[in-house]
This record gives structure tokens, C-alpha cells and sequence, in this order.
């Protein structure tokens, strides 16, 4: 093999690390706890609550509607602000 093909092969080898090195760093590992769903799911709980009269409330990005104590909740909006949940339906109103 000639030098220049070696120098070229070797380039081609660090490029092709330094890819996979890379890609492996923005993968998730198998440990990783998705904290913020966690967090949300807590904040939805404690608002639930807090007014258990209400039936439909808001963040301004997802609506949700309670159904036998738990939050069923829309997909949050392209971006969307994300404010304090507010009830938009009370029982008996």
C-alpha cells in the first residue's frame, strides 16, 4: 500500500470514529429517567388536588379533562407559553 493510500484510509478511519463517538454520546442510556414527565405528572396530581372540583383546566399548551381522579391531557401546542394550570370547568357550574 502506498503511503498516500495509507494516509487516506487513515483519515477515513479517525472520520468514521469520530462519527460513532459522537452518535453514542446523543443516545439516551438505558438508565436515563425521563424527569421532567415525572415532574409534570406530580404538578398534575397536586393541581387535581387542590380543586377537586374542577373538571377541565389549562396550562395554555395542553387542555385537560379529569376522568375518575386522573388528567387526561392533549398534546401540547406548537409553541405554546407555558403558564400555571387554570380550570376552565368546575362540577355543578
Amino acid at each position: 500500500m502506498s503511503q498516500c493510500s495509507f494516509r487516506v484510509a487513515l483519515c477515513l478511519a479517525l472520520a468514521i470514529a469520530g462519527i460513532v463517538t459522537a452518535r453514542a454520546a446523543d443516545t439516551p442510556g438505558a438508565d436515563a429517567v425521563p424527569e421532567p414527565q415525572q415532574t409534570e405528572n406530580a404538578s398534575l396530581q397536586d393541581f387535581i388536588k387542590a380543586n377537586p372540583d374542577c373538571l377541565e383546566f389549562t396550562d395554555q399548551c395542553s387542555h385537560c379533562a379529569v376522568v375518575q381522579g386522573v388528567a387526561e391531557c392533549s398534546t401540547a401546542e406548537i409553541a405554546c407559553v407555558k403558564r400555571d394550570n387554570q380550570c376552565t370547568k368546575r362540577a355543578g357550574k
